[in-house]
């Protein structure tokens, strides 16, 4: 069966999650990614606060192809390091590209202009070319336009701090940068239209995903209601402006949760049912939304003597058996044995390479499927530099004196210059350092992974 993108070839000049993860998909999709990194300005998913855990534990001898984020979104790629600093790194990245499909990058605006490599250029070099582009505020001459941005500080900016959080408390993020994951699909479907333009036209474009933007979609509620009503929208926690009641409540077993959502009363009346709750079910003060609201934290007491009782797991099932909305709230562990995660085949083992001493791992796969296409993960996140020399002298024609020479001058290498691990602490330390809740060291039997 044919990969959907086989043939296309990407040039992938992006660092951090967003576009990183969107080029992983790419390759799952058959396409030939191409990941460019800067010899002193590797992936900041290599090492530092975004590299995640090392596997076992161990730092190992060449640390930046080791951490768990890295190999996560940079699967099925090949590696190409070339300081783009360089006129020389600049040319061989423009030659590469008369070779290419589709170039995606992270730089801010004035970057690329800088180097000769924005859009107006690059389509004078190659017509066809499509080029996307990923900034924190999206280019031309908006007033933040050139701005670096990280995920997590721009939530204050596009609204979602402010509705997130408890009622009289301070605003908050979310737990992860959900942003970047937003261009990630962002930058796919823009792709997927350029190719579609290409395919009828012949002709490249540019697509300019701004993360700024994204983030307004997620408050759209909100910012709705004030255009609309000039209602302002407050922080409500677990709550929910349409739903009562909606929370989380305790289960059995130690920090075991289970979030429950009611939207009408024949649901409360059905989930008073199930837990045999009498007390709630013949109780007056609870059989309206509005009554409910009234009594939130009353009833939330009341909800959680019946829960605690019951594991989590069983709980979901018997109230969604009962078309009543409800899930576990689970931890990495639960998702990493879910065993819908498994038959739906989002979880996928990778054997490692020998010599890279890190045997088999489980990657997360697509969100989707399609059953007309070969998707998968094709192989393992590249090591730094790996497809160097076949790209310089084999694919471009350079000689081998000129790839040592780019070698000795440091336009291109195969180690990171100047790149310290991240430092590690054993097991004990990290659990007593609040870094990790706990560990399991039977977790490679669980994964089927030894």
């Amino acid at each position: 069966m044919k990969a959907p993108l086989e043939g296309i070839r990407v040039i992938e000049s992006t660092y951090v999650f967003a576009f990183p993860y969107a080029a992983g998909l790419l390759s799952d999709l058959g396409a030939e990614v191409i990941k460019i990194e800067g010899p002193g300005r590797p992936d900041t998913t290599r090492n530092g606060a975004f590299a995640g855990a090392y596997p076992d534990n161990i730092v190992g001898e060449d640390s930046w192809n080791r951490t768990a984020s890295y190999n996560q979104i940079n699967r099925g790629k090949k590696s190409l390091t070339l300081d783009l600093s360089k006129d020389e790194g600049r040319e061989i990245l423009v030659d590469m590209l008369k070779q290419s499909d589709i170039f995606m990058e992270n730089f801010t605006p004035r970057v690329m202009k800088r180097w000769g490599l924005d859009y107006p250029n690059l389509k004078k070099i190659k017509p066809d070319i499509i080029m996307v582009s990923n900034t924190g505020y999206g280019h031309g001459e908006g007033p933040w336009s050139s701005y670096p941005a990280q995920a997590t500080t721009q939530e204050a900016t596009h609204g979602h701090c402010h509705i997130t959080g408890y009622d009289k408390d301070i605003p908050s993020k979310a737990g992860q940068s959900f942003i970047d994951f937003l261009s990630c699909w962002s930058g796919l479907m823009g792709i997927a239209n350029a190719l579609r333009h290409r395919n009828k036209t012949g002709e490249g474009q540019w697509v300019d995903v701004g993360m700024y933007q994204l983030g307004a979609y997620l408050t759209s509620e909100y910012i709705l209601d004030w255009m609309s009503n000039s209602f302002k929208g407050e922080r409500i926690g677990n709550r929910h402006r349409w739903r009562s009641i909606q929370g989380v409540y305790r289960c059995s077993g130690p920090d075991e949760w289970i979030s429950i959502s009611i939207g009408t009363d024949l649901e409360w009346e059905k989930l008073c049912n199930a837990l045999n709750a009498e007390e709630l079910l013949n109780n007056d003060k609870y059989k309206t939304e509005l009554s409910r609201r009234d009594n939130y934290q009353e009833i939330d007491k009341i909800i959680e003597k019946y829960t605690q009782s019951y594991d989590k797991h069983t709980l979901t099932t018997m109230l969604q058996n009962l078309n009543i909305p409800a899930g576990s709230v689970y931890d990495a562990s639960d998702s990493n044995t879910n065993p819908h995660y498994w038959e739906r085949g989002f979880l996928e083992t990778v054997q490692f390479p020998e010599e890279r001493k890190m045997g088999k791992r489980v990657l997360m796969g697509r969100p989707w499927k399609a059953n007309k296409s070969d998707l998968k993960i094709h192989r393992p996140a590249p090591t730094f530099g790996d497809s160097n020399h076949d790209f310089i002298v084999n694919l471009l024609g350079h000689t081998e004196a000129k790839y040592n020479d780019l070698v000795e001058t440091n336009i291109t290498t195969t180690v990171p210059v100047n790149l310290r691990p991240t430092p590690t602490m054993s097991l004990d330390e990290l659990v007593k350092a609040g870094r990790l809740k706990t560990f399991d060291p039977d977790f490679k039997k669980k994964l089927d992974i030894l």
